[in-house]
C-alpha cells in the first residue's frame, strides 16, 4: 500500500480561500481584524497554518448567527495561537453565545408581536403614546424605540 502524502503544515492564501470557501479579500479582512494570523514566506507571501481552517469555520458560523466580530475576536482569543480549535472549544464558545442569541430572538419576537400596533414608543412618528409612553416621558431619556431597545414588554412606568 503506498504511503499517504504528508499534509503541508502551511497553506497559501489561495489554498485557504479555496478550502474555506471564502474570497481572498475575506481572509485579508479577517487578518486585519485579528481573527486569524499568517506568517510570511521568504518571497513575502502569506502562509497560514492548517488550523486556520477550523478558525475560519468558527468565524463563518458565528457571523451567520449574527455574532459581532468583536465578540468572535474575544472568543477566539481564548484559544491559544497555533492550536486547532477542538470540539470542546466549540461547545464552550457556542454556549457563551446562546444567551446573547436568545435575547436577540426574544427581542425580535417582541418586535414582531408589536409591529402592527406599537413601534416601541419614543419613535419619531408618535410623540405621545397614551398606552406605553404617556406625555412622551421616555423621550426625555433617549431617542428612538426606547421600550424595544430596553426589551421592556409592559407599559411605561
Amino acid at each position: 500500500m503506498p504511503a499517504q502524502p504528508k499534509l503541508k503544515r502551511e497553506l497559501s492564501v489561495g489554498e485557504v480561500a479555496r478550502r474555506a470557501g471564502v474570497a481572498v479579500s475575506t481572509l485579508h479582512f479577517y487578518e486585519s481584524k485579528g481573527l486569524i494570523t499568517a506568517s510570511r514566506s521568504t518571497g513575502n507571501q502569506r502562509r497560514y497554518p492548517r488550523e486556520v481552517l477550523r478558525r475560519i469555520a468558527i468565524i463563518r458560523v458565528a457571523q451567520r448567527a449574527g455574532i459581532a466580530l468583536a465578540d468572535i475576536h474575544a472568543a477566539l482569543g481564548t484559544i491559544p495561537d497555533g492550536r486547532t480549535p477542538t470540539q470542546a472549544d466549540w461547545r464552550r464558545l457556542s454556549s457563551g453565545w446562546k444567551d446573547m442569541l436568545q435575547q436577540r430572538i426574544d427581542s425580535l419576537m417582541q418586535l414582531r408581536d408589536q409591529l402592527e400596533t406599537c413601534i416601541g414608543c419614543g419613535c419619531l412618528s408618535l410623540g405621545d403614546c397614551p398606552l406605553r409612553n404617556p406625555y412622551d416621558r421616555l423621550g426625555a431619556d433617549a431617542a428612538g424605540p426606547v421600550l424595544l431597545q430596553l426589551g421592556v414588554g409592559g407599559a411605561a412606568e
